[in-house]
């Protein structure tokens, strides 16, 4: 998914969506030499930047062939058009990060909610200083992650602004037991951590829950991922799905769908949110 920023994909989609199941050659000829085809695909497909008065006059278009506008979605899109060249904080740390992993952190910049469910590791947006460092090492593979560890905490944590802004990203995170309970050479890491859980936990916006390990065969089992809401247009949600050595991105409405029927069974599944505060509390006693 990466190159387009994620203000110009969000547009894209939603042109996409108004055009409906007119081909983007009917749309320029009904455009009467507004619009070529190419030009409207390349704003679909976010491979070029839109100018506003192009989004105007595409929405004006839109309305005459009969699709619903409202004020509120013509000023939101006009607003996406105008702020989709704008670079995000992470644009200073070029040199450190993955295409990808940029694309991820744009992503919860822009999202209004994330729900997580993670089988093995704390989620990122709740991860202390010294956690992130040693699961970074951790799980590098290779000898230029381990170079840029230092690096790589900084953005972690500066990823976590999103939590404490002045309209904070709605985090609900769904982890494992087995990722509560994993060890270090260091015997106030993991004290520290579960302590960061529970202070994020009483937070409005954010609700933890914890799958024991004892809960039956689910389809978490199956790996974890995170779905990225972008409010009231559900067709704009995403589903990141990472493994050791790359990073997927789901934008197809049915599978992002599906994932989100497997994230509420997997809600169903665990302990409430209340009852895992407890949970936490138990084993942070033991660290």
């Amino acid at each position: 998914m990466s190159a387009p920023t994620v203000r110009r994909r969000r547009l894209g989609a939603k042109l996409r969506a108004l055009r409906g199941d007119l081909t983007l050659d009917e749309v320029a000829d009904r455009s009467e030499g507004t619009f070529i085809s190419s030009k409207l695909s390349r704003m679909e497909t976010a491979k070029s930047a839109a100018k506003a008065k192009d989004v105007e006059d595409l929405l004006n278009l839109y309305v005459q062939l009969g699709r619903e506008v409202s004020d509120e979605l013509r000023a939101a899109l006009v607003k996406l058009t105008k702020e989709g060249g704008q670079r995000g904080w992470w644009h200073s740390y070029r040199g450190v990060l993955t295409p990808v992993y940029e694309d991820l952190i744009s992503l919860e910049a822009e999202a209004e909610s994330v729900s997580t469910w993670q089988l093995g590791v704390i989620p990122g947006l709740l991860q202390t200083a010294e956690y992130a460092r040693e699961i970074i090492r951790a799980t590098a593979m290779s000898e230029a992650i381990e170079a840029r560890v230092d690096a790589l905490v900084e953005v972690r944590l500066a990823r976590q602004a999103v939590l404490t802004r002045e309209e904070p990203l709605a985090l609900w995170a769904i982890i494992a037991e087995q990722a509560l309970r994993s060890t270090s050479d260091d015997a106030s890491l993991m004290h520290e951590q579960l302590g960061r859980l529970l202070s994020m936990g009483k937070r409005p916006n954010v609700n933890i829950q914890v799958l024991r390990s004892d809960a039956r065969l689910h389809v978490g089992q199956m790996g974890t991922f995170t779905i990225l809401g972008f409010g009231p247009h559900p067709d704009l949600d995403v589903v990141h799905a990472e493994s050791l050595t790359s990073a997927l991105y789901i934008e197809d409405r049915g599978k992002v769908a599906t994932h989100r029927d497997a994230w509420q069974r997997l809600s169903s599944s665990a302990e409430s949110v209340e009852a895992s505060a407890e949970l936490i509390t138990e084993i942070r006693k033991s660290t």
